[in-house]
């Protein structure tokens, strides 16, 4: 789904926001031009090669208004995080940078990020796109693009439809006659329990707590009687129940079994939609269904722009972000730089046109963060290998409170 924008789509960027520049809607106004004299100083912003022509268009309305001087550095987007916190201490990082927002909490606990503040603009903005870059009730960054999983179906096996349960998605697929009813993956035996969350949170078997603001705790919130009761689901539709749902069941083999009608049913993201539709599926995006009774909650991925601790012209950077990167026409054109589910909830209403975006967009909506705390690192290794002994036949509910135990001593040494 990725494509890239050449020169002359940047020109037109620019132009178009220079337009909503002088009509007011745009990248600054007359008071915050009066207000801001950039003049003799520069910011450094880090992005990636398809993010830009998108910040540079940007740039060169903020340059023009404000007199200061925007340098952007194109780095490997895989680099960015560790390359950020090793070189702001020193004085040679940039004053902004893109990044993810579940590198959060690393960025916080080494002192290299300010906060932001987005004023007004921050009701622009979807709620899930804010939570994700807020840390202990303090916002850290300005979002762009949302990412999520979503259930996709073949409209001609089962219509488009969305099942509000798990037990009516199963009933539809079995009506179909394929292969199988549903197939989803399990990363193999290693487990996935970031494709399995939605069904989790159906449950009301959080990963961590999330306190009043959202922000999410390091109390583990996947323990007691509803952890107990997806365990126990999961077992029941594992390779010694119902099996639905198996540990022989990798990326490419779900996308196959999808994609050759064998399936009509998964839970992926929009990066696998190319896959899933190359032999001629036709499909519909819409929510994941809930198993256990409450709405199902995927984790959602957020980009988006920090500012370092240590820039020399944190006001300015901050204006450039919030009155130039926070408008519908530098949002629009990171999307048509780099095409991911847009923050900006006029431009996700304007591209939901397309239903697949829509139903990703949809899915989202329900959707949570996925934490960016620092404990979620500990969190993967036992959690996979729980799901996946689960799904082999293991005993679900000793399993998973052994799970939960290993889990919470880990998290306290």
């Amino acid at each position: 789904m990725r494509k890239h924008i050449g020169m002359g789509a940047a020109i037109l960027a620019t132009a178009v926001l220079l337009a909503g520049c002088s009509g007011g809607g745009g990248g600054g106004t007359d008071e915050t031009d009066a207000a801001i004299d950039g003049e003799g100083q520069e910011l450094t912003v880090w992005v990636d090669e398809n993010r830009k022509p998108a910040v540079e268009a940007a740039a060169a309305v903020f340059e023009e208004q404000t007199g200061a001087t925007v340098t952007t550095v194109v780095k490997n987007f895989e680099d960015i995080r560790n390359d950020f916190i090793a070189q702001v201490p020193t004085g040679e990082g940039p004053d902004i940078t893109i990044g993810a927002h579940d590198w959060l909490g690393a960025l916080v606990a080494a002192g290299v990020v300010n906060t932001v503040d987005l004023g007004d603009k921050a009701g622009e903005f979807q709620e899930v796109a804010l939570q994700a870059m807020t840390y202990d009730g303090q916002l850290y960054a300005l979002p762009y693009s949302t990412e999520t999983i979503a259930l996709i179906q073949n409209t001609d096996l089962v219509g488009d439809t969305a099942p509000a349960t798990w037990d009516e998605m199963i009933q539809a697929g079995l009506d179909s006659g394929a292969e199988r009813p549903f197939v989803i993956n399990t990363n193999g035996q290693t487990g996935d329990g970031y494709t399995m969350y939605g069904f989790q949170t159906s449950f009301d078997a959080p990963v961590f707590v999330q306190d009043d603001t959202g922000s999410y705790t390091n109390e583990v919130g996947m323990g007691g009687p509803n952890g107990e009761a997806f365990a126990t689901w999961l077992g029941e539709n594992g390779e010694t129940g119902t099996g639905y749902i198996s540990t022989t069941i990798d990326y490419a083999t779900n996308n196959e079994l999808f994609a050759t009608g064998k399936a009509p049913f998964t839970v992926q993201g929009p990066w696998a939609i190319a896959e899933l539709t190359a032999q001629g599926a036709n499909i519909a995006v819409n929510p994941i269904p809930s198993a256990g009774g409450s709405p199902a909650a995927p984790f959602v991925g957020v980009q988006g722009f920090y500012v370092s601790s240590q820039s020399e012209n944190t006001l300015l950077a901050n204006e450039f972000l919030v009155n130039y990167m926070a408008t519908y026409e530098a949002q629009k054109a990171l999307y048509e730089a780099d095409p991911r589910l847009p923050a900006w909830s006029e431009l996700a209403t304007e591209v939901s046109s397309d239903p697949i975006i829509a139903g990703f967009i949809a899915s989202s909506e329900n959707g949570v963060p996925m934490p960016s705390i620092p404990e979620m690192g500990s969190v993967w290794d036992y959690w996979n290998a729980a799901e996946s002994q689960i799904i082999a036949g293991a005993d679900p509910v000793s399993t998973w409170n052994t799970m939960i135990d290993d889990l919470t001593a880990a998290l306290a040494g």
